[in-house]
Formats: C-alpha cells, sequence, structure tokens
C-alpha cells in the first residue's frame, strides 16, 4: 500500500551534505542571474525559474547512475545543471546564443544533452510523460538496466496523456519513475481549486503504480525515496510515482506577478521550509562546517555563474545558415 512522507536518513556524510549543498546553490544562483538577465533583455521568450524546488532535483540525481535518463517540462534549468550540463552552455542557450546546448534555437525551455542523457525541456503540457515512458521502454527493450525520470508538474498531473501513460508504463512494466513536482500552484491556479484528490500519486493505483508523497523541501527525504523507487523499478517491478511536494518561490513564469497568493504564504515558506537553509543548518550544527566555510562555497558559485554569464554575452548569436539545420525538411 502506498506511504506517505518518507523519512529522511540520519546517517549521511559530511561530504553528501556539502554535495546537496553546493549543488542546490548553484542551481539558485544560476537561476537568479537569469532572472536578471530576462530583466536586461538579453533573455527573450518564456522563463520558468526554479527557484524554491532545487532540493527536488538534486536529491533525485542523487539516487541515480550514470546511463540513467531525465525529461521534464519548461521549468527545467535545474534539471540541466543537477545532472552535469555546463552553466556555460546553459545560460549561452537562455541568450540565444551559438554555444548554447541547442545552439541558440532552443531557449529556456528545449535544449538537449545527449551526453548527460537530459533528453528536454519540453513546452507542451504534459506531453513529456509519454516521452519519457519511450525512453524507459527503450532501456526495458535493450535490457540494460536504466531507469527514466519523468517529470511533470501538479498542473499537468490533470492532463489525459498521463495516465494513458500510466496505464501503458504499467502492462508494460517499464522503467519509469514519475516525479510529480507538486509546487501547489498550476500558473495561477491552486491545487485546492483543480483537484479533489487527496493525493495526486494515489490515481496511480488504479493502474497498479505503487507510489509516496515526499517533502520535497528535504534533499534527504527526496533521496531516500528517489533510492526506494530506483530499486522499485531495476528489479523489473515497473513505474512508480513520487510526489514531491514543493514550492516555487516565484511567478510561473517572469510575466507572472503571482497574485494569486500573498508574500506572507512565500514567506512563511522561505523561512520555515527552504531547501538550502535546511542543509546549511545540518552542516553548521553538526560541526561539519564553518560559516566562513560555505560563504566560501557561495563565492566559488557566484564567480561560475558570472562566468557562465559572461560566456553567453560574449558568445555569438547562431549563424542564419542554421535555420536550416536539425528540420525534418
Amino acid at each position: 500500500m502506498a506511504t506517505k512522507k518518507a523519512p529522511a536518513t540520519s546517517n549521511t556524510s559530511k561530504e553528501e551534505l556539502l554535495h546537496y549543498y553546493r549543488e542546490m546553490l548553484l542551481i539558485r544562483r544560476f537561476e537568479e542571474k537569469a532572472g536578471q538577465l530576462y530583466g536586461m533583455g538579453l533573455i527573450g521568450g518564456f522563463c520558468h525559474l526554479y527557484i524554491g524546488q532545487e532540493a527536488v532535483v538534486v536529491g533525485l540525481e542523487a539516487a541515480s547512475e550514470e546511463g540513467d535518463k531525465r525529461i521534464t517540462s519548461y521549468r527545467d534549468h535545474g534539471h540541466m545543471l543537477a545532472c552535469g550540463m555546463d552553466a556555460k552552455g546553459v545560460m549561452a542557450e537562455l541568450t540565444g546564443r551559438a554555444g548554447g546546448y541547442s545552439k541558440g534555437k532552443g531557449g529556456s525551455m528545449h535544449m538537449f544533452s545527449k551526453e548527460r542523457h537530459f533528453y528536454g525541456g519540453h513546452g507542451i503540457v504534459g506531453a513529456q510523460v509519454p516521452l519519457g515512458a519511450g525512453l524507459a521502454f527503450a532501456d526495458a527493450y535493450n535490457g540494460n538496466g536504466r531507469v527514466t525520470f519523468a517529470y511533470f508538474g501538479d498542473g499537468a498531473a490533470n492532463q489525459g496523456q498521463v495516465y494513458e501513460t500510466y496505464n501503458m508504463a504499467e502492462l508494460w512494466k517499464l522503467p519509469v519513475i514519475f516525479v510529480i513536482e507538486n509546487n501547489q500552484y498550476a500558473m495561477g491556479t491552486s491545487l485546492a481549486r483543480s483537484t479533489k484528490s487527496s493525493s495526486l500519486f494515489g490515481r496511480g493505483l488504479a493502474y497498479g503504480i505503487p507510489g509516496e508523497q515526499v517533502d520535497g523541501m528535504d534533499v534527504l527525504a527526496v533521496k531516500a525515496a528517489g533510492e526506494k523507487a530506483v530499486a522499485h523499478c531495476r528489479a523489473g517491478n515497473g513505474p512508480y510515482i513520487l510526489e514531491m511536494m514543493t514550492y516555487r518561490y516565484r511567478g510561473h513564469s517572469m510575466s507572472d506577478p503571482a497574485k494569486y497568493r500573498t508574500r506572507e504564504e512565500v514567506q512563511k515558506m522561505r523561512d520555515e521550509k527552504d531547501a538550502i537553509e535546511h542543509v546549511r543548518d545540518l552542516l553548521l550544527t553538526g560541526g561539519h562546517a564553518t560559516d566562513d566555510d560555505l560563504k566560501a562555497i557561495d563565492k566559488d558559485i557566484k564567480a561560475i555563474i558570472t562566468e557562465a554569464a559572461d560566456f553567453a554575452k560574449d558568445s555569438p548569436e547562431p549563424a542564419l545558415a542554421e535555420l536550416w539545420t536539425d528540420i525534418y525538411a
């Protein structure tokens, strides 16, 4: 039977905690810089920031192995950085430059890295879910023991193709982990106004897919749940659903003033549940790091982000000939 609130592991090493802290901070500082560049007009089109949700991807990447795949929606910069994609290439793609992962033609929502097994960034709500099952089907067919993480949000959880995919994935015992990043708001519609379901992972039970609800603001809880889901899939038991209870601090996209919730609500989450501050407290209270140590990490990451922004600004725009590459006809 499905369970709720996977517990965090207590036997986490100093090195692991420092790694999680650094990875989550890298994502947050990158997104803050992306927001600045968007405001300066250097990033065009849509731009959806991941600030607040960092523990989800960092925790699940910690539970993955080399060769595992990941696919997600348009709120995707954090997933790229967590799986090892270079911040310079990601930032250059955001600014539409030739040095970007999709040669400047994909932008924020549509970049890929075959080398890091990252299959997008997809702009159509829920469209990545059946594609994720397709990736898992290929792994099952090849018998290579790999797992696919298919990320989507609470808004996409109401899309019909998600449930068609659930049915096929369980029928064929596909090694896919459906990760619902439940950040409480589908664009501007709160979860309470869009569904009567007490949980989103519970909908999978109708198809025979087990799952659980996890504290997505706790990277250790995410990793523990991820390891359980990965083991289930690698054992040939079919798909698994992880509903990550998380929260985005910014609007749905850069054009969203987020007036559908109060400042007090957002500040309360920042004060009480921030994923980075949680790990920071564990490092300090456990004697694993000093305040100066953590300031040094932040300084190092800021230098990486500055270098990425400079690389993006200096990278040329795509040549006109690029209009005719990577197309069907």
